[in-house]
């Protein structure tokens, strides 16, 4: 059942932050008693691919927050977002970054994608979600996958479906959780296959995996976006393109990454992977309904961090899981 529709006065306040802000009016044919120069215009994305000519947008942008990074990787900041990189691109990009918190390790591989028709026709479908509906997960937390864990320093890839549909539950990391809120099955079928697997390995009392993905787990949904209560509620909107696009990156881009698909739909995604190139790992999901069909025993992160060790990349320690950063 679809969630109610909500009042004009809530819809304002959650779809606010998807909004960007520019100094100077757009020419929109507005009314303000305010001098044009010092005028604050508020705009909805979707605005933005048909007023995007570069220069004429004076834009506030902030860089995402930061996120401690693994205290025992050789990797520098995963989420250091170079501002001054940022600005060579168009303006489009810069406002897109800027509302999104998109870390610019990325943009080789989705920039592109950001001024494509589909991609302004998806940003105006879930802005008009967003005003209608609740949506998960925030929009800060739409792209945390790239502000979280930086291109250069992926080595598992692990892929969902969409996000959690649930209150508190989708924060822009697949499988993933905030602390707080308990462990979805999924996961906690996720840790009693690791128990098994890793010598050692501790199940922790949350589901926030940040502490993989700072390793290098590039924990990815292939839909970002989900109507609360209403699961694939945002499916084939474009989200699996820009999602395709950066499987496709990786593959072409990158050498031996691992791959795990988990269940019929991560497999039909990853099926172009290059398995020359790469490791890939195939099971059932771990969803209760099908955990006991083969997920359990895979050994999938032990088979991971073999395979790390033998191409001399660290392996994932699967143990850190701080419940905050």
């Amino acid at each position: 059942m679809s969630t109610p529709k909500v009042s004009q006065k809530n819809s304002q306040q959650r779809t606010l932050s998807s909004f960007f802000t520019v100094t100077k009016p757009l020419p929109l044919n507005e009314k303000s008693s305010n001098n044009a120069e010092e005028t604050s215009v508020k705009r909805p994305v979707s605005d933005l691919y048909e007023h995007a000519d570069a220069g004429k947008l004076d834009l506030n942008l902030k860089e995402p927050k930061k996120v401690k990074t693994y205290e025992n990787s050789s990797n520098e900041n995963p989420t250091n977002t170079n501002m001054k990189y940022l600005k060579k691109f168009p303006t489009m990009t810069k406002t897109l970054c800027s509302i999104y918190q998109v870390g610019t390790t990325w943009l080789p591989a989705v920039e592109k994608e950001f001024g494509k028709p589909y991609f302004k026709q998806l940003n105006s479908f879930v802005e008009k979600e967003r005003n209608s509906y609740t949506i998960y997960p925030k929009v800060k937390d739409v792209f945390s996958w790239t502000t979280a864990c930086d291109l250069k320093s992926v080595k598992v890839v692990i892929l969902g479906q969409d996000p959690y549909h649930c209150p508190n539950q989708a924060h822009g990391l697949c499988f993933s959780v905030l602390p707080g809120v308990d462990p979805p099955p999924s996961l906690l079928n996720m840790y009693k296959e690791l128990a098994t697997d890793i010598p050692g390995f501790q199940t922790p009392d949350h589901g926030y995996l940040m502490g993989w993905a700072v390793q290098g787990v590039l924990l990815l949904n292939s839909v970002l976006t989900v109507r609360a209560r209403t699961p694939n509620s945002h499916k084939d909107q474009g989200w699996e393109q820009l999602t395709d696009t950066v499987i496709n990156y990786l593959n072409a881009n990158s050498s031996h990454l691992v791959f795990m698909l988990w269940g019929s739909y991560a497999q039909k995604k990853g099926s172009r992977i290059n398995q020359k190139k790469h490791l890939v790992l195939k099971a059932v999901h771990p969803s209760p309904l099908a955990a006991y069909r083969g997920f359990f025993g895979c050994s999938h992160f032990s088979k991971a961090n073999a395979y790390l060790k033998s191409h001399q990349k660290r392996p994932i320690d699967w143990n850190y899981l701080p419940r905050e950063f």
